[in-house]
């Protein structure tokens, strides 16, 4: 008789359904995974251990690039920690401005995750489809701090500027002609702020065109329901957080249940699942999005109507004006200081947490009274769901390993930091 026996498949890290640098060793009886051990540190920048040598400030920058598709949401977490141990108190305005992009990070999130997971099950349009809506959602990044991507936008005590009163303008150039540029920058012609809420009011119709290829597609139902099922009892004993536990119907969410911000204000509600599989996951994130989008409109009807500072007044903390830095000694003084030593933090610990795109995202933040943090320890939504992979993907094929890593929105930058 034959000998038959399992074999391993290392299946990564250069797979592009591997979302980042996962090496994920499957050891596999015949298509069925039988085991899946993650293994990790390929992509190791140990951030942590940076920004013990790096200012308060210098190291908001590295946030960006931990969960590198929410990018201010891993700031504000990071500010917030900061905050707690000054005992700062945030202008309203900026509070607004950091809920109204808090949820147009989680936007951006689920759209990179709604292309990706189905670009992974086999379907192509989606992707196209949710780019289209990111590249909107870039340009308003972009116009408040410069960069698409890694904004460093939230500083201690605010963020860094006001919204602008203009929206980049596209112009003529060989691919397009002047009727297709003036088409594109038909809600440019305004603020930022009518920019966004042009995008509101078109975005749920771009929602109900995901949902038309996707919700109810055989194929993709077929790929996704059934298929890694977690109970509430287990996604709780997992540490999961986020859609990841919505999707097995516990109705948890921080901007609920310990509010920061001004979230408490806002009218939304929690989208739960009621099977904990991969489709109610989808199903979860999908609505999110709505959410999203409601508490986005909700603060850009607040922003017009309340004009306000966007960061504390303490030069200790937050930068003089560039006009009052280019003509007082004192306030040059400040900037010098602010920008070469960075601010001094009084001794103590502190942990902040926000309800990030992918789950609960915290700063364990440990100071000695020197203008550097003395310990930091991220707490990343990515990592527990990850160590649920194995439980997850026993049983089922090969070809639904990939639709799990799409389920979790595995980014690597934060689980390996």
């Amino acid at each position: 008789m034959a000998e038959i026996k399992n074999y391993t498949l290392n299946f990564g890290p250069q797979h592009p359904a591997a979302h980042g640098v996962l090496r994920l060793v499957l050891e596999l009886d015949g298509e069925v995974v039988q085991r899946a051990d993650p293994h990790i540190g390929l992509l190791h920048r140990a951030t942590e251990k940076l920004a013990e040598t790096r200012t308060f400030l210098q190291n908001v920058p590295y946030m960006d690039r931990l969960d590198y598709v929410s990018m201010m949401c891993n700031e504000h977490a990071y500010v917030m920690a900061i905050e707690k141990l000054l005992g700062v108190q945030v202008p309203e305005r900026a509070q607004y401005i950091r809920v109204m992009f808090d949820e147009i990070t989680r936007i951006l999130n689920h759209l990179m995750w709604l292309g990706a997971h189905a670009l992974d099950v086999g379907a192509m349009t989606v992707f196209l489809y949710a780019f289209r809506e990111r590249e909107d959602l870039m340009d308003c990044y972009e116009a408040v701090s410069g960069a698409r991507m890694h904004a460093a936008y939230y500083r201690p005590g605010g963020v860094y500027r006001d919204l602008p009163d203009r929206m980049p303008q596209f112009v003529v150039n060989k691919i397009r002609n002047e009727r297709a540029i003036r088409e594109l920058n038909v809600d440019r012609q305004g603020s930022m702020l009518d920019f966004i809420q042009a995008f509101t009011e078109r975005f749920p119709g771009y929602v109900d065109d995901y949902e038309t290829l996707l919700t109810d597609n055989r194929i993709w139902k077929q790929r996704l329901v059934g298929i890694g099922v977690v109970s509430p009892e287990r996604a709780k004993a997992l540490g999961f957080t986020g859609p990841m536990l919505r999707g097995s119907g516990i109705a948890w969410d921080l901007r609920k249940t310990q509010p920061y911000e001004v979230y408490d204000r806002m009218d939304f509600d929690i989208p739960v699942g009621r099977n904990g599989d991969s489709y109610d996951r989808y199903l979860v994130r999908i609505e999110e999005m709505r959410q999203s989008n409601r508490i986005v409109r909700q603060c850009v009807d607040w922003l017009r109507k309340n004009p306000g500072p966007v960061i504390v007044d303490d030069h200790k903390v937050a930068p003089p004006s560039r006009v009052a830095m280019k003509s007082n000694m004192e306030e040059l003084i400040h900037h010098f200081k602010l920008f070469t030593e960075g601010m001094h933090v009084p001794e103590g610990e502190a942990y902040a947490s926000v309800e990030h795109p992918k789950g609960e995202f915290g700063i364990y933040l440990v100071s000695d009274g020197a203008n550097k943090p003395y310990r930091l320890k991220i707490r990343a939504p990515g990592f527990p769901h990850l160590q649920a992979l194995d439980e997850m993907a026993r049983g089922h094929m090969l070809a639904d390993v990939v639709t799990l890593i799409g389920t979790q929105d595995i980014v690597f930058g934060e689980i390996d930091r």
